[in-house]
């Protein structure tokens, strides 16, 4: 037996899981106790801090419901997800259309529309139209692409906060057209605070900042033999859009809403933008996310699975 001080605890807890059978998981928990020992030692953390670091973790998990992931949203504006999400980036084949976050309000489900319907079924104030192309890296459109919509609705609520799994508004699925062309009718979205009333929101406020996100409309784009798109178009004018509380603005996918009269709606302002795929790799889905209620019945350590 060897007594253990603050500069021998970590080899021992390296070593009593050095029998873990799982290459992957023995490689990320010995990684996570080293890098969490040295933040304990980095800020010599007190008994209370740490009780107090605990009981936030658990606010985290009690906050979480079949339309709310509390979590997903605390990784979200502390940068984890979008961090994720650019290393995920780098196992792509092509330079495609650049991603977005997910977001704690994707569900795996939307109604079907078809091309030129409008996804808000009440609005109460002006539509706005959407066009675009799903193509390839060489131009060509996908014929048949699935792509599913999701945005706040013009007061800034997205429909799981205001009817939970009750109602489903403001989000749709449509289909391309033979040449990967589609187009929609919504109301323009609203920039909005993220969810302020939970422990999350409690950090926000505690670190002073303002807890809010440029007004987006959410894209997740898939088609067979091409890899799975999920991304954000961001509206320019937005007060909130070079600081965005969960990082997940890039340049490119900045928009604005205007009047054409290519468009499929011309007495309407509207946004056109195509999207490129890539190539399908081995690599998995793309989603820095998932849809809140399939979380809470998510697969994990326990029970063996």
């Amino acid at each position: 037996m060897h007594d253990l001080d603050q500069t021998t605890i970590t080899q021992a807890v390296l070593d009593q899981m050095a029998t873990t059978t799982d290459p992957r998981l023995k490689e990320i928990m010995a990684s996570a106790v080293k890098h969490l020992h040295a933040f304990a030692r980095d800020i010599n953390l007190t008994p209370a801090e740490w009780l107090f670091g605990i009981g936030f973790i658990t606010q985290i998990g009690q906050a979480c419901t079949d339309s709310r992931q509390e979590t997903i949203l605390l990784s979200d504006t502390l940068g984890l997800s979008a961090l994720v999400n650019a290393l995920h980036d780098k196992t792509r084949l092509d330079d495609a259309t650049d991603t977005s976050l997910l977001g704690p309000f994707y569900r795996d489900a939307s109604p079907e529309f078809a091309n030129g319907d409008c996804i808000a079924a009440h609005p109460d104030s002006p539509e706005i139209g959407f066009y675009g192309q799903v193509h390839d890296l060489e131009g060509r459109g996908i014929a048949g692409a699935r792509i599913e919509v999701w945005q706040t609705d013009e007061h800034g609520f997205y429909d799981m906060q205001k009817f939970g799994n009750e109602k489903s508004d403001v989000r749709g699925t449509f289909t391309a057209d033979a040449l990967g062309h589609f187009n929609f009718r919504t109301v323009r979205p609203l920039g909005y605070f993220i969810p302020m009333d939970g422990p999350v929101g409690s950090m926000i406020k505690a670190q002073n900042r303002h807890g809010c996100r440029p007004a987006h409309i959410h894209f997740l784009i898939t088609a067979p033999g091409f890899r799975e798109l999920v991304t954000s178009l961001y509206q320019g004018d937005d007060q909130y859009i070079d600081s965005d509380v969960v990082f997940g603005v890039s340049s490119s996918l900045v928009i604005q809403a205007k009047r054409n009269p290519a468009s499929p709606f011309p007495s309407l302002e509207t946004i056109h933008y195509d999207f490129g795929l890539a190539r399908a790799t081995e690599s998995g889905e793309a989603r820095i996310g998932a849809d809140p209620s399939k979380l809470l019945k998510a697969p994990g350590l326990v029970g063996g699975a």
